[in-house]
């Protein structure tokens, strides 16, 4: 049968970018692409029939996704907000529990440092942490909260698991939970959307033993 009438997308592109392509499983290039539909008749365009709803075509693979695959972040920025989170998880700790401790210092630097800041020294930690403090009271949790909390959706319960047990790592440096270290531990746990029980389970596991 000769195909005579029919619906046509005509797209353009509107933008590029980068993104986390779910197909390919990697940062791949892509392109925004709007289409406009119209009614064509033995191949001519001739009636509107509105636009299309907006997609990305990755440039390697060339599968089209909506614009909801943007919010996924790319492996660069996953990795940069791992990094971060490692860093401020450690300051909130070193806060909560004094500084005075060489022990928490020290695996404070080597949490950040494994974290991804290989040039982590006790000197920068406490000067990061006296820059946030000068800041307000509120400062370090307000920290804590932005930076976990974009991160946290993209992370595995096995992820979010072990960046707890670090901090809790910190924290039993130098001997057992005092009361604001188990505060901001429920706090850091709760960033990172960790049910409250599991947090808790978590913590005690940690502690066993010290």
């Amino acid at each position: 049968m000769t195909w005579v009438a029919g619906v046509r997308t005509v797209w353009r592109v509107v933008a590029d970018g980068e993104f986390y392509c779910p197909d390919c499983g990697g940062d791949r290039c892509y392109q925004r692409l709007e289409g406009r539909r119209r009614l064509t008749v033995l191949g001519m365009p001739l009636l509107p029939r509105g636009t299309a709803v907006p997609v990305i075509e990755c440039s390697f693979c060339r599968n089209r996704f909506t614009l909801q695959a943007l919010s996924a972040p790319t492996t660069v920025r996953l990795s940069l907000m791992l990094r971060d989170a490692v860093q401020t998880i450690a300051l909130a700790v070193l806060a909560a529990g004094g500084t005075e401790s060489r022990a928490a210092r020290e695996a404070a630097v080597d949490s950040v440092r494994t974290g991804g800041h290989p040039d982590c020294t006790e000197e920068r930690l406490l000067t990061l942490l006296a820059v946030v403090g000068a800041e307000g009271d509120d400062a370090l949790e307000n920290e804590l909260r932005s930076t976990l909390a974009p991160l946290a959706p993209h992370l595995a319960t096995v992820g979010r698991e072990t960046l707890l047990r670090d901090a809790a790592r910190i924290a039993l440096a130098d001997g057992r939970y005092l009361a604001a270290e188990s505060a901001a531990l429920a706090e850091i746990g709760n960033a990172l959307a960790l049910a409250p029980t599991d947090t808790e389970r978590l913590l005690t596991e940690a502690g066993q033993g010290v």
